[in-house]
């Protein structure tokens, strides 16, 4: 599963990739052509064939965008990869720009000539996505203008083959709610909102709803397929059939009827035909389906995917999966952290060598099917690329005297788990204490955080940041985002964030982590994952609050604490978390393993 990504690391390829993109642009009449990091189902992780922008530029993060105009072109990154887009992008080919703080459409209506044609494909961007850079487009004096089939694909000679892996039924007893009840669930949801048919275009949506599971992205279990569900409680599958075998097919059978993938058209055709009120979601369907429909004579409602929020609220089943599975990945990871503590200080372990052995010790579970994202494995200045991804022209070793950052996780059938932890490499400077303990404070901030019903995660996000902002420090990612069910590590709608404005509810899965990044030195993270608890009451209070139990189960390294910061309630935290890990952790663990543990978790 581990891997490295030297071919998409050298910038010089991109100068003459965009070379080759403009002189198709130019036959067939544009003047530029926009280049998401997207599929046309808008999710985070793309199959190899739809890895066009890694493909032009080199840049191999999970959010971007370039657009290639005649005589310029420009990249845009979020704040997690301004500085892997150095490394990875040649800058003289393209111009390095901050998607949120400078983004496409801001450089579009300054750099797009009057009267220019700039192209798109409209199964790779939102409609949402497409309104705002049509009206950069023509505040710029020129046009956005759809393309038929995509022009960047016609210039790249060895695009691999779209996937399709086998589909597996998703076991009840993992799932928790039979596919046929979460149908007739939604489609009354559908029936109330006045709706005739919802178009799902997320595969995570689409894999929850009908308790299926594929193998088609890297690292999240789905299955890239269309669905469409109609009020009535009937529900169509457009998927490609080779991937069906017979246990998927009398799975399927009963709850839904299966149509090639390429049907999908036809039938958005029928919809309009008979005048349907069709429910897309704007944020994440693609422009080429509600032009379909809209061109059908169909009536586009636009709102939420209504099984977005379903699938976040997990049920009893999926939170006990859960944690069984961190129980187990807490044992795993603890193996490791054991075996970098005898072994780090030695100067002889890289960072993928740590990545292998963290993934090695997963697997040695029995129950691993993939890891649940690129181990994100930095020693020294690496720490500070919030997703730095190790190639063998980046490989350092974990030096004495130097923090190691690990961010990683595990898809299990009953669970996905993330979990980030920072370890000194030998003693540690006061620095590094002092900027390690804060972000402590803000992930006990949040960790203990009560909150009444409707409080969104942007309420909370001050919480993790306190005690940094007190020293004029901060991080330039969200604190929180929302984790599925053997689905993506990575799930909205809920977050703790500056944006997150969905209110928490309970038996959501988020997780708490809190980071500083110091550039060219080293970097931090603390990362636990937590669920939202039921209402209860608070000794003293007039109203029943919210909360979270937290799931992760791993020691915090103490090397790195500075107990003179720490209040005495964040102090008992810490001592009481640790002796919960110990308590947990221990029985499964071998006796060098399971003495160093003590250790770890020693009361401070």
């Amino acid at each position: 599963m581990f891997q490295t990504y030297d071919d998409t690391a050298n910038p010089a390829l991109g100068k003459a990739r965009a070379a080759r993109l403009r002189e198709e642009l130019a036959r067939r009449g544009f003047h530029g052509f926009l280049i998401p990091r997207a599929d046309e189902h808008q999710g985070e992780y793309v199959p190899p064939h739809a890895e066009r922008l890694r493909w032009l530029t080199g840049f191999n993060g999970s959010a971007g965008m370039a657009v290639v105009l005649k005589d310029k072109a420009a990249i845009f990154v979020d704040g997690r990869y301004t500085l892997q887009v150095r490394h990875q992008v040649d800058l003289d080919t393209f111009e390095a720009k901050h998607l949120i703080e400078e983004p496409p459409s801001r450089w579009i209506e300054e750099n797009l000539p009057k009267g220019a044609k700039l192209a798109y494909d409209p199964w790779l961007h939102t409609i949402d996505g497409v309104a705002r850079l049509k009206a950069a487009a023509e505040k710029a004096g020129g046009s956005l203008v759809p393309v038929e089939t995509n022009p960047l694909d016609a210039v790249w000679e060895d695009q691999p083959e779209p996937p399709r892996a086998r589909v597996e039924p998703h076991p009840i007893e993992f799932a928790g709610e039979p596919a046929a009840d979460k149908i007739r669930r939604i489609a009354s949801n559908l029936m109330s909102g006045d709706a005739d048919t919802a178009v799902l275009t997320m595969p995570d949506s689409i894999a929850w709803l009908f308790n299926i599971r594929g193998q088609d992205v890297p690292h999240t279990p789905l299955p890239l397929s269309f669905a469409l569900l109609h009020e009535d409680g009937h529900a169509e599958l457009f998927i490609d059939e080779r991937k069906l075998g017979d246990e998927a097919r009398a799975h399927l059978g009963n709850i839904v009827t299966v149509h090639p993938k390429d049907a999908l058209g036809s039938a958005l055709d029928a919809l309009g035909a008979a005048g349907k009120t069709v429910l897309v979601d704007p944020a994440t369907c693609a422009s080429w389906i509600e032009a379909r429909l809209s061109a059908a004579g169909a009536e586009v409602k636009r709102g939420a995917d209504p099984c977005e929020l379903p699938k976040a609220i997990k049920n009893d089943a999926e939170v006990a999966g859960t944690r069984a599975a961190h129980l187990r990945d807490g044992q795993a990871l603890t193996k490791f952290l054991a075996w970098i503590a005898a072994e780090a200080p030695k100067g002889t372990v890289t960072e993928i060598d740590a990545a292998k052995r963290l993934e090695a010790f997963r697997a040695e579970t029995g129950k691993l099917k993939d890891v649940s994202f690129d181990t994100i494995s930095g020693a020294g200045e690496n720490g500070a690329i919030v997703h730095y991804r190790v190639t063998e022209g980046t490989n350092r070793k974990l030096n004495p005297g130097e923090l190691f950052l690990v961010d990683s996780g595990a898809q299990y059938m009953d669970g996905t788990t993330d979990v980030t932890r920072t370890i000194a490499i030998g003693k540690p400077g006061p620095e590094e204490r002092d900027r390690f303990t804060r972000v402590l404070k803000g992930h006990i901030g949040i960790a203990t955080a009560r909150f009444p019903e409707g409080t969104s995660g942007a309420q909370l996000d001050a919480f993790a940041r306190m005690a940094l902002w007190k020293a004029g420090l901060d991080y330039d990612h969200g604190t929180g985002h929302g984790v599925g069910s053997y689905l993506s590590v990575h799930e909205g709608p809920q977050r703790i964030s500056k944006m997150g404005h969905q209110p928490l509810k309970p038996g959501m899965i988020v997780s708490n982590e809190p980071g500083y990044y110091k550039t060219g030195a080293y970097g931090i993270r603390i990362e636990n994952l937590v669920v939202v608890t039921p209402p209860a009451p608070v000794e003293g209070g007039e109203r029943m609050m919210l909360g979270f139990e937290t799931l992760t189960l791993a020691p915090i390294d103490l090397a790195l604490v500075e107990k003179s910061l720490l209040s005495e309630e964040e102090v008992a935290w810490l001592n009481a978390y640790h002796a919960r890990v110990r308590a947990a952790l221990a029985p499964g663990l071998d006796a060098e393993t399971k003495r160093w543990l003590e250790e770890a978790t020693r009361a401070i």
